[in-house]
């Protein structure tokens, strides 16, 4: 009977591990203006299916503080057709946006506003994401755009955009602090 019991248990964990494991993915997305500052967090997975929209975390502008570090954006969420919302590192600061979805379909590929270092003055890296739905359609944000839009990144080859990872500088205990610097997204069948 202990054995028995044992066995069930094992099978029954072995099922929801199983179900808990990232999905394979085959290319991975980038473009080439990252910013420079931060470390790169986990990377996260949909649970199932795919990313058919996105939110962001901006720390707003405030042109009645000159003094004020601005970081701009600070977090990607990608929300998945399995009901559920994905996110790599966020930084510290700003309010999540409303979700911009597709009309049909799945993200396949981004574009990223980036603004290059600023010397002695106040640095944002990462502002503002675009992402295009596999029917061509762009998404785009509502976000300060400092700097300029780069290349979009290659297509997803088959399927779509199902994980994410983001490189963030968090609080370095200075006057002039980033949020999030570069992201990869991944693809999955």
């Amino acid at each position: 009977m202990e054995l028995l019991i044992s066995s069930v248990l094992f099978l029954t964990l072995s099922g929801c591990l199983w179900k808990s494991e990232a999905q394979k993915y085959h290319d991975v997305l980038t473009v080439p203006n990252g910013g420079q500052w931060g470390t790169w967090g986990n990377t996260v997975f949909c649970h199932e299916g795919y990313a058919f929209g996105f939110s962001l975390k901006v720390d707003p502008y405030s042109p009645l503080k000159f003094w004020k570090d601005d970081t701009s954006l600070n977090g990607i969420r990608l929300h998945c057709t399995d009901g559920k919302a994905i996110e790599s590192t966020s930084g510290l600061l700003g309010t999540w946006s409303e979700i911009e979805k597709c009309k049909r379909g799945n993200l396949v590929s981004f574009s990223m506003s980036v603004e290059p270092p600023q010397g002695i003055f106040d640095d944002t890296a990462a502002n503002n994401i675009h992402f295009m739905c596999d029917d061509g359609s762009t998404l785009k944000s509502k976000s300060p755009s400092w700097g300029k839009f780069g290349p979009w990144s290659n297509n997803c080859t088959t399927g779509f955009i199902c994980g994410i990872q983001t490189k963030v500088e968090n609080n370095q205990n200075s006057s002039d602090m980033t949020g999030l610097n570069d992201v990869r997204m991944f693809c999955c069948d």
